[in-house]
């Protein structure tokens, strides 16, 4: 997986070459610019009486907040968010109705403050790529915001693409049993396969990538995401290792199409993988010593907690 592969991946690239075939979605890639001046902002700093600290108004973007109401308006008043590849599926825990269903700018804002697949976005996206010698590309980073759907999560798949041919079909929610998928196994794959050809291949730009699909209670098959092809993305029932060796799943797509893999029994349900990122951060940087500074505030914080015990315990004699 390439850096240029990762940027061809971008909602604002493959959307207008699929627009047709997907959900009806809105994206800006203008920069957000505030109308404050230097002098405006420190005007804006008020200091309090302690001269250790300081508050501040939260800044507000007005021009950006009408597009966002307008957008959000014009799809019918409910949207899914996302940024230029990734949405805040892992902080779906933190919303009111534990959805990612937003219908104003402080909901958007909250979900992607809460979630790591975003931080990803606007700080790694190129990590494991194999020409990290290269210079990162320029990313404009935007703000989609697609027409809210109710999507049942068995009709979801993930379908993985190797030199413009389809290799394997995962079912997307896989930590869950849907006997429709094992009574329409064929139905499925086929349904799939006839998107693929009639609209998606050879008419994306590299011929290695994985994509989303929905098939609908009629049939109907949607597009959902494209997501470049290597370890930043999730291969669900499949490993990284078999979809690149070209093994056993390429001689299967040779003589019998796609690999088609779903959960097959109730016995072989898993817990949702999201569920590790409902555990606060800052929890898990303490438990597994990864932010240094935390773990010296914490023990400073005990240590005074333990200080005032003692005070309170001597008085009291």
């Amino acid at each position: 997986m390439k850096k240029e592969q990762v940027v061809n991946c971008q909602f604002s690239v493959w959307y207008p070459i699929f627009k047709k075939h997907t959900i009806k979605s809105d994206h800006n890639t203008q920069p957000i610019q505030t109308t404050n001046s230097d002098s405006d902002a420190e005007e804006d700093v008020q200091w309090s009486d302690d001269e250790t600290t300081t508050t501040a108004t939260a800044p507000e973007f007005p021009e950006f907040t009408s597009k966002v109401l307008e957008a959000i308006n014009s799809l019918g008043g409910s949207v899914f968010p996302k940024l230029n590849w990734s949405a805040p599926r892992d902080a779906n825990w933190i919303a009111l109705n534990s959805s990612l269903q937003c219908s104003s700018l402080s909901d958007i804002f909250l979900l992607f403050k809460s979630s790591d697949f975003i931080a990803h976005d606007l700080t790694q996206p190129f990590l494991r790529c194999s020409d990290q010698d290269s210079p990162d590309p320029v990313i404009k980073y935007e703000l989609v915001l697609r027409k809210w759907s109710e999507l049942i999560p068995g009709g979801e798949f993930r379908c993985f693409v190797k030199e413009n041919k389809l290799i394997a079909i995962s079912q997307r929610d896989y930590t869950q049993f849907y006997h429709h998928i094992l009574k329409q196994e064929e139905l499925i794959s086929q349904a799939i396969q006839d998107f693929f050809s009639q609209h998606i291949q050879y008419n994306f730009l590299d011929e290695d990538f994985v994509f989303d699909v929905y098939r609908d209670c009629q049939g109907r098959v949607w597009l959902i995401d494209l997501n470049a092809f290597g370890e930043v993305t999730d291969s669900l029932l499949f490993s990284w290792d078999e979809l690149t060796s070209g093994g056993e799943i390429a001689r299967q797509q040779q003589q019998e199409g796609p690999a088609f893999r779903y959960t097959t029994s109730e016995v072989t349900v898993q817990p949702s993988p999201c569920l590790s990122y409902r555990i606060p951060r800052d929890f898990v940087d303490l438990s597994t010593g990864e932010d240094a500074y935390k773990l010296i505030d914490f023990l400073k914080l005990k240590k005074s907690q333990q200080e005032e015990s003692e005070e309170e315990e001597s008085t009291l004699q």
